[in-house]
């Protein structure tokens, strides 16, 4: 670590669960993000400031001036630009150290079997079901743990599915694709606009926490937060034995 990085990282350096060692975690681990939006934008920001060597940011999509209430890491500079470009060119802003490899392609099931075996954790930062799907496979195909986040109007949930845990559900035990709820999309339900920045600034925390093991994780828990109230509930999540994704 140069003194350069020393210094930049001497708040987490001083932090006995993390110090020089954590910090070297994070330096050599790469991070795969699916999504550049609401979630994406503060897991990006928070996990490139925090020093995440290597950072793959998925989102086919481009930035739209409806995204600038609360997708905090575009501008109005960038409307037309891909969001993946848009997120890369904010870390660089922040820290230039960390390499982002912006993918402007929808994240299906050909190009996350491309992506998902090279990292260490994968962050769903998604809005729809058939890609979180898709993003579960992936996971569980190459053993890789899953930060899971989603917000809409004004309710939020984080999880952790870590197929290297033999107890921990996979996202299709919870969802099953047979039997999914009818999908919500905030372009037409609305998404109170910090929500999505506690959801993912919890889901970079999840991955900080996993990449330098510390604490406990959400493993096998479900974190709900009703933001009107901002009250925060808790379900325990079981493995389902005959999960089609998990069980075979």
């Amino acid at each position: 670590m140069t003194d350069e990085q020393l210094l930049r990282y001497s708040r987490h350096i001083l932090l006995d669960e993390i110090g020089i060692e954590g910090q070297e975690k994070l330096l050599s681990s790469h991070l795969l993000i699916v999504g550049a939006g609401g979630l994406g934008s503060p897991v990006a920001l928070y996990l490139g400031s925090a020093g995440v060597g290597r950072i793959t940011i998925v989102d086919h999509d481009r930035v739209d001036a409806t995204n600038l209430q609360r997708q905090i890491a575009h501008n109005l500079a960038r409307i037309g630009q891909f969001k993946a470009e848009s997120v890369r060119q904010s870390i660089a802003a922040i820290n230039p150290d960390v390499h982002v490899i912006p993918v402007t392609q929808r994240a299906d099931a050909d190009l996350l079997d491309q992506l998902v075996p090279g990292t260490d954790l994968v962050l769903d930062c998604t809005d729809n079901f058939v890609t979180r799907h898709a993003i579960n496979r992936a996971c569980v195909k190459h053993c890789k743990p899953l930060v899971s986040g989603a917000a809409i109007r004004f309710d939020g949930q984080i999880t952790v599915y870590d197929p290297r845990s033999a107890q921990s559900p996979c996202y299709s035990c919870v969802f099953p694709e047979l039997d999914l709820p009818e999908e919500t999309r905030c372009a037409t339900m609305g998404v109170f606009a910090p929500l999505v920045g506690i959801v993912g600034t919890v889901q970079a925390a999840e991955a900080l926490k996993l990449l330098c093991d510390i604490g406990q994780a959400l493993t096998g828990r479900l974190l709900m937060l009703d933001g009107r109230s901002l009250a925060w509930n808790e379900m325990k999540l079981i493995r389902n034995p005959a999960c089609p994704v998990c069980s075979s």
